[in-house]
């Protein structure tokens, strides 16, 4: 039995789609289709139904989907067994958000490619609600990510990753056009420059502004952080994020901090796994300098 048959079963369960699958794996979808055919006709019974436009597990898929995992947990063991486990090698699967993978992540994953040359990194940078979902799917080995976003189901390990202050942020032309971000109800003319609707800064800040009924003049919405930043600095709106991101140029004068009625808050970040996931010695390496740098 194939290996990568077995691979491609279980990331169709879990990405939910032939498509998604093979835009995953780097197969094309008819590469995938003959994949599951041949895994089929060894089962001698059928994994997937079409039902409607979608290709769902049938119940034999259902039940076989848990002994894959298992089989390839298992797989994984045996390629990073060594007497000497000091060696780490296999893959690692890290999905971090983009503000502490850009500012926060550089110099522990100097540290970690020093202690592990051997091992491969395969890192998304990654919404903080995606980066929930798939270690709950088992997909990441690890996830760094603020844990704010509430709902942690309890199947999810985390150590802690710091605490850490956010700012409301414009160019000092911007600030001292407009200075008051306290006072209720008013129309304040920029925009604000923000990440994602489910950024769990831009979700603080906007909670702010409802409760105090404060109305900015529009949303620009990027995926940028350097980007962002760079656009506040040009005079184009404001921005609220995490003080760390924009500490240098606060310090050199580009960029003005403007007072807010929650300019002390602060989010924390974890680094994340799920507790039925083995904890390989490449896995355990980095969780390990992640509570150092805490």
């Amino acid at each position: 039995m194939e290996l990568k048959y077995l691979q491609t079963f279980q990331t169709i369960i879990e990405e939910g789609s032939f498509s998604k699958a093979a835009e995953k794996l780097n197969y094309t979808q008819s590469t995938i289709t003959f994949q599951i055919g041949q895994l089929e006709q060894e089962l001698s019974t059928k994994l997937f139904e079409k039902i409607g436009r979608r290709m769902l597990p049938t119940k034999a898929g259902e039940q076989l989907y848990p002994y894959v995992k298992d089989a390839l947990l298992s797989v994984d063991r045996i390629r990073c067994f060594k007497s000497d486990l000091a060696e780490y090698k296999g893959n690692l699967r890290l999905g971090i958000g983009e503000t502490l993978l850009c500012y926060r992540m550089p110099s522990i994953l100097k540290i970690f490619h020093q202690k592990a040359p051997n091992t491969r990194l395969f890192l998304q940078s990654m919404n903080c609600y995606n980066i929930r979902d798939e270690l709950l799917k088992g997909s990441l080995d690890l996830g760094i990510f603020y844990e704010d976003i509430g709902g942690i189901d309890n199947t999810i390990a985390t150590s802690p990753f710091g605490k850490y202050s956010l700012s409301l942020v414009s160019s000092p032309e911007i600030k001292q056009l407009f200075p008051d971000f306290i006072t209720p109800r008013q129309k304040i003319p920029v925009p604000f420059i923000i990440n994602e609707q489910t950024c769990i800064f831009r979700q603080m800040f906007e909670n702010y502004l409802n409760e105090k009924s404060i109305m900015l003049d529009y949303t620009i919405e990027l995926w940028s952080i350097h980007t962002i930043k760079s656009l506040v600095k040009n005079n184009v709106g404001v921005s609220f994020l995490p003080t760390f991101t924009v500490q240098d140029e606060l310090n050199n004068g580009e960029l003005a901090e403007i007072e807010t009625d929650i300019s002390d808050i602060q989010i924390s970040a974890v680094c994340g796994y799920n507790k039925n996931k083995w904890i390989s010695p490449a896995m355990d390496c980095f969780i390990k300098l992640i509570k150092k740098s805490n």
